[in-house]
Protein backbone atom coordinates (compact mmCIF):
# COMPACT_ATOMS: atom_id res chain seq x y z
CA UNK A 1 0.00 0.00 0.00
CA UNK A 2 1.43 3.48 -0.69
CA UNK A 3 2.14 5.70 1.86
CA UNK A 4 -1.02 6.61 2.78
CA UNK A 5 0.13 6.87 6.42
CA UNK A 6 2.99 8.65 6.06
CA UNK A 7 4.69 10.85 8.10
CA UNK A 8 7.93 12.71 7.91
CA UNK A 9 10.80 13.33 11.07
CA UNK A 10 12.08 16.27 11.92
CA UNK A 11 15.20 16.78 14.08
CA UNK A 12 14.54 18.54 17.10
CA UNK A 13 15.69 21.74 17.61
CA UNK A 14 15.11 24.06 20.64
CA UNK A 15 15.54 27.07 18.32
CA UNK A 16 12.55 26.19 16.02
CA UNK A 17 8.67 26.36 16.86
CA UNK A 18 6.73 24.09 18.11
CA UNK A 19 3.91 22.39 16.62
CA UNK A 20 0.75 23.11 17.93
CA UNK A 21 -0.86 20.41 18.91
CA UNK A 22 -4.49 19.61 17.30
CA UNK A 23 -7.09 16.82 18.56
CA UNK A 24 -8.62 14.39 15.79
CA UNK A 25 -11.21 16.18 13.90
CA UNK A 26 -14.09 14.16 13.31
CA UNK A 27 -16.38 14.25 10.59
CA UNK A 28 -19.23 11.38 9.99
CA UNK A 29 -16.96 8.75 8.75
CA UNK A 30 -13.06 9.05 11.00
CA UNK A 31 -10.43 10.08 8.81
CA UNK A 32 -7.82 9.15 10.84
CA UNK A 33 -5.73 13.15 10.55
CA UNK A 34 -2.69 14.17 11.80
CA UNK A 35 -2.16 15.20 15.29
CA UNK A 36 -0.10 18.27 14.37
CA UNK A 37 -0.23 21.55 12.54
CA UNK A 38 2.29 21.97 9.88
CA UNK A 39 3.20 24.91 8.28
CA UNK A 40 4.30 25.16 4.51
CA UNK A 41 4.62 28.79 1.66
CA UNK A 42 4.19 28.26 -1.49
CA UNK A 43 7.15 29.29 -3.67
CA UNK A 44 9.11 29.64 -7.10
CA UNK A 45 12.68 29.21 -6.99
CA UNK A 46 14.67 30.66 -10.37
CA UNK A 47 18.39 29.95 -9.79
CA UNK A 48 20.12 27.56 -7.83
CA UNK A 49 21.36 30.93 -5.43
CA UNK A 50 17.41 30.82 -4.97
CA UNK A 51 17.03 27.64 -4.32
CA UNK A 52 19.65 27.66 -1.59
CA UNK A 53 18.86 30.90 0.02
CA UNK A 54 15.10 29.78 0.20
CA UNK A 55 15.59 26.62 1.56
CA UNK A 56 18.20 28.33 3.95
CA UNK A 57 15.31 30.89 5.35
CA UNK A 58 12.72 28.14 5.83
CA UNK A 59 14.85 26.10 7.84
CA UNK A 60 16.16 29.11 10.00
CA UNK A 61 12.49 30.19 10.50
CA UNK A 62 11.30 27.31 11.43
CA UNK A 63 8.84 26.24 8.22
CA UNK A 64 8.15 22.76 7.58
CA UNK A 65 7.64 22.42 4.04
CA UNK A 66 8.22 24.39 0.15
CA UNK A 67 5.54 24.05 -2.28
CA UNK A 68 5.46 25.12 -5.74
CA UNK A 69 2.78 25.15 -8.56
CA UNK A 70 2.29 23.93 -11.71
CA UNK A 71 1.36 25.61 -15.29
CA UNK A 72 2.65 24.73 -18.82
CA UNK A 73 1.53 28.29 -19.91
CA UNK A 74 -0.11 31.22 -17.46
CA UNK A 75 0.09 34.55 -17.60
CA UNK A 76 3.06 35.12 -15.24
CA UNK A 77 6.46 33.02 -15.80
CA UNK A 78 6.66 29.96 -13.81
CA UNK A 79 8.92 27.00 -13.83
CA UNK A 80 8.44 23.51 -13.99
CA UNK A 81 7.63 22.32 -10.64
CA UNK A 82 9.68 18.83 -10.18
CA UNK A 83 12.97 20.60 -10.90
CA UNK A 84 12.57 23.44 -8.75
CA UNK A 85 11.77 20.71 -5.84
CA UNK A 86 14.88 18.85 -7.44
CA UNK A 87 17.21 22.18 -6.76
CA UNK A 88 15.10 22.40 -3.60
CA UNK A 89 16.42 19.18 -2.26
CA UNK A 90 19.97 19.58 -2.61
CA UNK A 91 20.33 22.48 0.02
CA UNK A 92 17.73 21.11 2.65
CA UNK A 93 17.57 17.51 4.43
CA UNK A 94 15.10 18.53 6.50
CA UNK A 95 12.13 20.33 4.36
CA UNK A 96 8.93 18.17 2.89
CA UNK A 97 8.79 19.22 -1.02
CA UNK A 98 5.17 19.23 -2.21
CA UNK A 99 3.64 20.01 -5.64
CA UNK A 100 0.36 22.29 -5.18
CA UNK A 101 -0.86 20.62 -7.80
CA UNK A 102 0.89 19.22 -10.54
CA UNK A 103 -1.50 19.36 -13.51
CA UNK A 104 -1.25 15.49 -14.67
CA UNK A 105 -3.91 15.15 -17.34
CA UNK A 106 -1.29 17.70 -19.02
CA UNK A 107 1.22 14.85 -19.29
CA UNK A 108 1.39 11.10 -19.80
CA UNK A 109 1.39 9.26 -16.40
CA UNK A 110 4.08 6.83 -17.30
CA UNK A 111 6.90 9.35 -18.03
CA UNK A 112 5.53 11.21 -15.11
CA UNK A 113 5.74 8.38 -12.99
CA UNK A 114 9.63 8.03 -13.65
CA UNK A 115 10.03 11.59 -12.85
CA UNK A 116 8.26 11.64 -9.45
CA UNK A 117 9.88 8.67 -8.75
CA UNK A 118 13.07 9.48 -9.62
CA UNK A 119 12.54 13.20 -7.65
CA UNK A 120 11.24 10.92 -4.39
CA UNK A 121 14.59 9.22 -4.20
CA UNK A 122 16.46 12.19 -4.56
CA UNK A 123 15.00 13.80 -1.52
CA UNK A 124 14.98 10.59 0.58
CA UNK A 125 11.14 10.34 0.74
CA UNK A 126 10.06 13.81 1.54
CA UNK A 127 7.54 14.44 -1.50
CA UNK A 128 3.96 15.09 -1.62
CA UNK A 129 2.78 14.80 -4.82
CA UNK A 130 -0.14 17.00 -5.34
CA UNK A 131 -1.81 16.72 -8.64
CA UNK A 132 -5.29 18.31 -10.18
CA UNK A 133 -7.07 19.34 -13.20
CA UNK A 134 -6.22 23.40 -13.49
CA UNK A 135 -9.03 23.66 -16.37
CA UNK A 136 -9.35 27.66 -15.99
CA UNK A 137 -6.68 27.84 -18.82
CA UNK A 138 -8.50 25.85 -21.59
CA UNK A 139 -5.79 26.85 -23.99
CA UNK A 140 -3.39 25.06 -21.99
CA UNK A 141 -4.64 21.87 -22.77
CA UNK A 142 -4.95 22.59 -26.26
CA UNK A 143 -1.54 23.20 -26.28
CA UNK A 144 -0.85 20.07 -24.69
CA UNK A 145 -2.60 17.88 -27.06
CA UNK A 146 -5.12 16.96 -24.82
CA UNK A 147 -9.16 17.56 -24.77
CA UNK A 148 -10.04 19.86 -21.73
CA UNK A 149 -13.56 18.37 -20.96
CA UNK A 150 -11.05 14.78 -20.59
CA UNK A 151 -9.13 16.04 -17.95
CA UNK A 152 -11.23 14.61 -14.70
CA UNK A 153 -11.24 10.86 -16.39
CA UNK A 154 -7.46 11.10 -16.92
CA UNK A 155 -6.42 12.28 -13.89
CA UNK A 156 -9.11 9.24 -12.44
CA UNK A 157 -7.18 6.85 -14.03
CA UNK A 158 -3.46 7.96 -13.98
CA UNK A 159 -3.38 7.89 -10.19
CA UNK A 160 -3.64 4.02 -9.84
CA UNK A 161 -1.50 3.62 -12.67
CA UNK A 162 1.37 5.66 -10.98
CA UNK A 163 1.26 3.58 -8.29
CA UNK A 164 1.04 0.31 -10.07
CA UNK A 165 4.33 1.67 -11.72
CA UNK A 166 6.08 2.30 -8.34
CA UNK A 167 5.63 -1.09 -7.10
CA UNK A 168 8.37 -2.19 -9.16
CA UNK A 169 6.21 -4.52 -11.16
CA UNK A 170 5.60 -5.51 -14.05
CA UNK A 171 2.19 -3.68 -15.18
CA UNK A 172 0.02 -3.85 -17.66
CA UNK A 173 -3.18 -1.64 -18.04
CA UNK A 174 -5.83 -1.53 -21.10
CA UNK A 175 -6.83 1.62 -19.56
CA UNK A 176 -8.97 4.06 -21.72
CA UNK A 177 -6.52 6.83 -22.15
CA UNK A 178 -3.35 5.34 -21.36
CA UNK A 179 -2.49 1.87 -22.49
CA UNK A 180 0.15 0.16 -21.21
CA UNK A 181 1.82 -3.07 -22.35
CA UNK A 182 3.78 -5.00 -19.46
CA UNK A 183 6.24 -2.81 -18.19
CA UNK A 184 8.37 -2.66 -15.43
CA UNK A 185 9.90 0.50 -13.59
CA UNK A 186 12.88 0.25 -12.04
CA UNK A 187 14.38 1.45 -9.26
CA UNK A 188 11.23 1.91 -7.12
CA UNK A 189 10.83 5.53 -5.33
CA UNK A 190 11.36 5.60 -1.73
CA UNK A 191 9.37 3.69 0.57
CA UNK A 192 6.36 2.75 -2.00
CA UNK A 193 6.26 6.52 -3.55
CA UNK A 194 5.06 9.61 -2.11
CA UNK A 195 1.91 10.48 -1.23
CA UNK A 196 -0.78 11.78 -3.49
CA UNK A 197 -3.38 14.66 -2.39
CA UNK A 198 -5.61 16.36 -4.99
CA UNK A 199 -6.49 20.07 -5.19
CA UNK A 200 -9.74 20.61 -6.29
CA UNK A 201 -13.11 21.42 -4.67
CA UNK A 202 -15.87 20.55 -7.38
CA UNK A 203 -17.93 17.62 -6.36
CA UNK A 204 -15.51 14.88 -9.23
CA UNK A 205 -12.67 16.33 -7.30
CA UNK A 206 -13.33 15.71 -3.83
CA UNK A 207 -15.03 12.29 -4.98
CA UNK A 208 -11.89 11.71 -5.93
CA UNK A 209 -9.98 12.22 -3.44
CA UNK A 210 -12.07 10.06 -0.95
CA UNK A 211 -11.78 7.28 -3.56
CA UNK A 212 -8.17 6.97 -4.93
CA UNK A 213 -5.82 9.51 -2.52
CA UNK A 214 -3.95 9.92 0.25
CA UNK A 215 -4.86 13.91 1.33
CA UNK A 216 -6.81 16.76 -0.31
CA UNK A 217 -5.34 20.25 -0.32
CA UNK A 218 -8.23 22.61 -0.42
CA UNK A 219 -7.82 25.69 -2.94
CA UNK A 220 -10.41 28.65 -2.53
CA UNK A 221 -12.63 28.11 0.26
CA UNK A 222 -14.01 29.12 3.29
CA UNK A 223 -13.62 27.21 6.47
CA UNK A 224 -16.85 25.76 6.56
CA UNK A 225 -16.78 24.63 2.91
CA UNK A 226 -13.48 22.97 3.82
CA UNK A 227 -15.50 20.96 6.39
CA UNK A 228 -18.17 20.31 4.27
CA UNK A 229 -15.88 18.92 1.71
CA UNK A 230 -14.14 16.62 4.04
CA UNK A 231 -17.38 15.01 5.00
CA UNK A 232 -17.96 14.15 1.58
CA UNK A 233 -14.47 12.27 0.93
CA UNK A 234 -15.26 10.64 4.48
CA UNK A 235 -18.04 9.27 3.03
CA UNK A 236 -16.75 8.44 -0.09
CA UNK A 237 -13.32 6.45 1.43
CA UNK A 238 -15.99 4.61 2.61
CA UNK A 239 -18.36 4.18 0.04
CA UNK A 240 -15.16 2.76 -1.56
CA UNK A 241 -14.48 0.35 1.35
CA UNK A 242 -11.15 2.67 2.01
CA UNK A 243 -9.40 2.07 5.39
CA UNK A 244 -7.31 5.00 6.19
CA UNK A 245 -4.41 4.93 8.06
CA UNK A 246 -4.01 8.72 7.57
CA UNK A 247 -5.43 11.21 5.61
CA UNK A 248 -3.71 14.42 4.81
CA UNK A 249 -5.64 17.75 4.70
CA UNK A 250 -3.83 20.94 3.65
CA UNK A 251 -5.33 24.80 2.70
CA UNK A 252 -3.49 26.51 0.00
CA UNK A 253 -4.48 30.17 1.62
CA UNK A 254 -3.33 33.42 0.10
CA UNK A 255 -1.49 35.70 3.01
CA UNK A 256 -0.77 39.19 3.13
CA UNK A 257 0.20 40.26 6.62
CA UNK A 258 0.17 44.22 7.23
CA UNK A 259 -0.72 46.55 10.28
CA UNK A 260 -3.98 48.03 7.87
CA UNK A 261 -6.29 45.82 7.10
CA UNK A 262 -7.54 47.93 3.91
CA UNK A 263 -3.86 48.38 2.31
CA UNK A 264 -3.71 44.40 3.07
CA UNK A 265 -6.55 43.57 0.97
CA UNK A 266 -5.31 46.43 -1.96
CA UNK A 267 -1.90 44.56 -2.16
CA UNK A 268 -3.67 40.86 -2.40
CA UNK A 269 -6.29 42.22 -4.89
CA UNK A 270 -3.63 43.60 -7.27
CA UNK A 271 -1.04 40.87 -6.55
CA UNK A 272 -3.38 37.92 -7.58
CA UNK A 273 -5.67 39.98 -10.33
CA UNK A 274 -2.53 40.09 -12.22
CA UNK A 275 -1.44 36.59 -11.75
CA UNK A 276 -5.23 35.02 -12.76
CA UNK A 277 -5.88 37.96 -15.31
CA UNK A 278 -9.05 38.62 -13.65
CA UNK A 279 -10.51 41.06 -11.11
CA UNK A 280 -9.76 39.48 -7.89
CA UNK A 281 -11.13 41.73 -5.31
CA UNK A 282 -14.31 40.11 -3.84
CA UNK A 283 -12.27 36.69 -4.00
CA UNK A 284 -9.39 37.88 -2.14
CA UNK A 285 -11.99 38.81 0.47
CA UNK A 286 -13.87 36.07 0.85
CA UNK A 287 -10.61 33.61 0.38
CA UNK A 288 -7.44 35.44 1.73
CA UNK A 289 -6.34 35.89 4.91
CA UNK A 290 -5.54 39.79 5.05
CA UNK A 291 -4.32 42.16 7.78
CA UNK A 292 -2.77 42.32 10.89
CA UNK A 293 -1.11 38.86 12.67
CA UNK A 294 -4.25 38.81 15.00
CA UNK A 295 -6.75 38.22 11.87
CA UNK A 296 -4.75 36.12 9.91
CA UNK A 297 -4.44 34.29 13.34
CA UNK A 298 -7.96 33.80 13.36
CA UNK A 299 -8.10 32.73 10.04
CA UNK A 300 -5.81 29.83 10.45
CA UNK A 301 -7.56 28.79 13.44
CA UNK A 302 -10.85 28.73 11.36
CA UNK A 303 -9.19 26.40 8.93
CA UNK A 304 -7.87 23.99 11.82
CA UNK A 305 -10.75 23.98 13.24
CA UNK A 306 -12.56 22.95 10.29
CA UNK A 307 -9.92 19.86 9.52
CA UNK A 308 -6.77 21.45 8.46
CA UNK A 309 -3.43 20.07 9.32
CA UNK A 310 -0.88 21.56 6.85
CA UNK A 311 -1.42 25.77 5.70
CA UNK A 312 0.70 26.09 2.55
CA UNK A 313 1.14 29.99 2.90
CA UNK A 314 0.75 31.89 -0.59
CA UNK A 315 2.05 35.39 0.23
CA UNK A 316 0.18 38.07 -1.72
CA UNK A 317 2.20 40.79 -2.41
CA UNK A 318 5.03 42.19 -4.40
CA UNK A 319 7.84 39.84 -4.57
CA UNK A 320 10.53 42.53 -2.46
CA UNK A 321 8.16 42.24 0.02
CA UNK A 322 8.17 38.25 -0.03
CA UNK A 323 11.20 37.81 2.46
CA UNK A 324 9.62 40.32 5.60
CA UNK A 325 5.96 38.70 5.15
CA UNK A 326 7.65 35.03 6.01
CA UNK A 327 9.21 36.31 8.47
CA UNK A 328 6.35 38.22 10.28
CA UNK A 329 4.11 35.15 9.54
CA UNK A 330 7.09 32.66 11.38
CA UNK A 331 6.99 35.26 14.36
CA UNK A 332 3.91 36.83 14.68
CA UNK A 333 1.49 34.67 13.51
CA UNK A 334 2.34 31.43 14.72
CA UNK A 335 2.98 31.98 18.23
CA UNK A 336 -0.95 33.44 18.22
CA UNK A 337 -2.32 30.42 17.27
CA UNK A 338 -3.48 27.77 19.82
CA UNK A 339 -5.15 24.23 19.90
CA UNK A 340 -8.97 24.16 19.01
CA UNK A 341 -11.45 22.50 21.41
Amino acid sequence: MPRSAWTWTRPSSDDRPRATALPRYRVDVDLALDSELRFGFATGVASAEAARSTAEHAEAQGWDSIWVGDHVAFPVPILDPLLQLAQLAAFSRRLVLGTGVYLLPLRHPVPAAKQVATLDLLCGGRLIFGVGVGGEFPDEYAACGVPHHERGARLSEAIPLLRKLWSGEKVASAGRFFPLPPTEMLPRPHDGGPPIWGGGRSPGALRRAGRLLDGWLAYVVTPDRLAAGLTTIAREAEGAGRTLARFGTGIHLFVCVDDDHERAWNTATDHLSRRYAMDFRAAAKRYAALGRPADVAERVDAFARAGVRHVVVDLVCPSAAREAQLQRFAEEVRPLLRAPA
